[in-house]
């Protein structure tokens, strides 16, 4: 039976989480009074329906009806779960829960989006308390997986497991605080980087830069005491707070309330961390540090965003400009593997070989003068054919070259032999490529501009007293 979620405020909160049940196959009702509010689900339902289903190897459920409602008793008369998604103040809240409880079903959960206010504020005149907790989401709903579960605990451990069932990491929190968890590290940051802009000390796109390419990579991975625990060696993370623990006393930020550091702490701390990470040595966490940062960057590299702009640009200055002496074997590829090109087999994924043709089929490309600039000017070559042939493993770390041999370069066929090589020189596999060259307006088939087929012409003159590859 599917099931129903009622969500009170369709903004870019109620809408996002609007979108994460619905693609989790649950019907969704909401109610907001704001006339522009099915536009506004309707963009965001579209764009989490471009996402959230790439977080996943196999398909999500079918997605559930979404529909926004006339009344607030219309969207939570059948709710199995209610979501309240109102501005932040709390008497607005207050009304809502009123109404609600005033239709909803006893066995209902009725979760509250708020950033800041505890429950027992929430809870406050409200027909049934317990009821009634906050489930504070981070934004975009549909993406990011944690949620912050604070109330009644009968309650929220029902909470917990429907969230868990839609794919949202539940953090159940022991007691309630203003801003939960999350938000207090938020505001502490927010309110530094306001005073660095108000002491000309950095300005926001400094501050940012200094989240996106340092810490919040590691933070992303690690979190906060997993990362320190790293940094604190061998010796552990009693010895990197006995380190660096001193310098919470010193003058370096505006926020001075710091807890002493007493050894009940210390303590506290280094045992916590032991039950988190005690199974991994240093070294073994520095690895998996480092692999997780990797995958991370390169994502970021497929993007062009962040630091992985940046190693785009330092990638482009290690390739250089100068033409290759064409009179020798053209080497179209030159790196090592990564981390993620690799399987549970423990070696390169069959994918990643098709990877490494077009990699090198590209550089060919810039090579002849097909490059970014052509391709703009509306021509590219297509790749119509590929034939693998697989004879050797690659692993992660692995240094590898790819050798491009052209074998047909006239008119619109472009026929390429790539053989990829490890670094003791033994072929790992080879690949017979067949591109044709395309007009990118009419999708169509075409000849190649006259400076495009005369360098190819060129290359393959230079090329011709070389021996044609064994298997080509």
């Amino acid at each position: 039976m599917t099931k129903t979620a009622a969500i009170i405020g369709g903004g870019v909160i109620g809408g996002g989480w609007a979108a994460r049940f619905a693609l989790s196959g649950w019907n969704v009702a909401i109610f907001d009074p704001d006339p522009e509010a099915e536009r506004k689900v309707s963009e965001v339902m579209a764009n989490a329906r471009r996402s959230l289903p790439a977080l996943s190897e196999v398909a999500l459920p079918p997605e559930g009806q979404v529909k926004i409602v006339p009344t607030l008793a219309d969207a939570v008369t059948e709710a199995d779960w209610i979501q309240e998604s109102a501005p932040e103040r709390l008497e607005i809240k207050h009304k809502i829960f009123a109404e609600i409880q005033s239709h909803c079903r006893k066995d209902a959960l009725i979760g509250s989006s708020t950033s800041g206010f505890k429950p027992s504020e929430l809870q406050q005149g409200a027909l049934r308390p317990g009821e009634i907790f906050v489930a504070h989401p981070f934004n975009p709903v549909y993406l990011l997986p944690l949620i912050e579960l604070v109330g009644d605990d009968a309650t929220t451990t029902r909470a917990q497991e429907v969230l868990t069932e839609i794919g949202m990491k539940p953090l159940k929190l022991r007691k309630e605080i203003d801003a939960h968890v999350a938000d207090r590290f938020l505001e502490a940051v927010w309110r530094e980087a306001l005073w660095l802009i108000k002491d000309g000390i950095a300005t926001t796109e400094e501050i940012d830069d200094a989240i996106r390419f340092g810490f919040g990579l590691r933070w992303g991975q690690m979190g906060l005491f997993e990362t320190y625990r790293v940094a604190g060696g061998e010796a552990g993370m009693a010895h990197f707070i006995e380190q660096f623990g001193p310098c919470l006393q010193w003058p370096w930020t505006k926020l001075m309330d710091v807890p002493e550091l007493t050894d009940d702490l210390v303590q506290k701390i280094a045992s916590q961390s032991d039950a988190q990470s005690g199974a991994h040595t240093i070294r073994e966490l520095e690895r998996i540090r480092d692999d997780n940062l990797v995958s991370m960057m390169r994502s970021l590299k497929g993007r062009d965003w962040g630091a992985g702009a940046l190693l785009n640009a330092h990638d482009t200055r290690l390739e250089g400009k100068a033409d290759p002496d064409f009179t020798k074997p053209i080497i179209t590829v030159a790196r090592a593997i990564p981390i993620d090109w690799t399987d549970y087999n423990g070696h390169m994924n069959e994918s990643r070989y098709g990877q490494l043709w077009s990699d090198a089929a590209d550089a060919l490309m810039r090579m002849i003068g097909a490059d970014d600039a052509y391709i703009k000017s509306g021509f590219s070559y297509f790749t119509a054919d590929t034939h693998t042939k697989f004879r050797n493993e690659c692993h992660a770390g692995d240094t590898v070259t790819v050798v491009t041999t052209i074998l047909e370069g006239a008119g619109k066929k472009l026929r390429l032999f790539h053989e990829l090589k490890n670094s003791a020189g033994d072929v790992v596999a080879t690949c017979n490529q067949f591109l044709l060259h395309v007009s990118l307006e009419t999708r169509k088939s075409c000849d190649p501009a006259a400076h495009v087929s005369d360098k190819l012409a060129s290359i393959i003159a230079a090329q011709a007293a070389l021996p044609k590859p064994e298997h080509s």
